[in-house]
């Protein structure tokens, strides 16, 4: 399987509600919004972009989304892949269960693979401001 073929099929998962088989793919030591430097919603706090190793950092991110968020809105744009990444661009609606806002947005989720064909890395490109205050934070 391509990776490619290996993140179109994490995102069919995705929209399934079947994270074991997203699990499923992960590296043992995937790095999970793993950034240098400073991100903003990780500084603020916004639970859902918090940084996380291994398969128990991924489960931190979609026991997050699935607990504060409501997906109004999902839609997977365009995926692009190139050496040992693909990269997905999206627009999607959410809501945010605890402060009741609503925010609109594109972003670009960055998925990064191992010479074993895991995922050995995930990372989302987004409006942080967008995010840090729908989270109220």
């Amino acid at each position: 399987m391509s990776n490619l073929e290996t993140i179109q099929a994490v995102y069919e998962a995705f929209g399934k509600g079947d994270i074991p088989a997203i699990l499923g793919r992960l590296a043992p030591d995937v790095e999970w919004e793993q950034w240098e430097g400073r991100n903003t919603a990780q500084a603020a706090g916004v639970p859902w972009m918090a940084a996380g190793t291994g398969p128990g950092g991924a489960i931190a991110f979609f026991t997050a989304v699935g607990s504060l968020m409501e997906f109004k809105s999902f839609e997977v744009l365009n995926m692009l892949e190139g050496g040992n990444q693909v990269a997905v661009t999206v627009k999607l609606e959410v809501a945010i269960n605890s402060t009741g806002k609503t925010f609109k947005e594109e972003e670009i989720h960055m998925w990064t693979f191992n010479d074993a064909g895991q995922i050995s890395a995930m990372r989302h490109y987004s409006d942080t401001a967008k995010h840090i205050a729908a989270a109220g934070l």
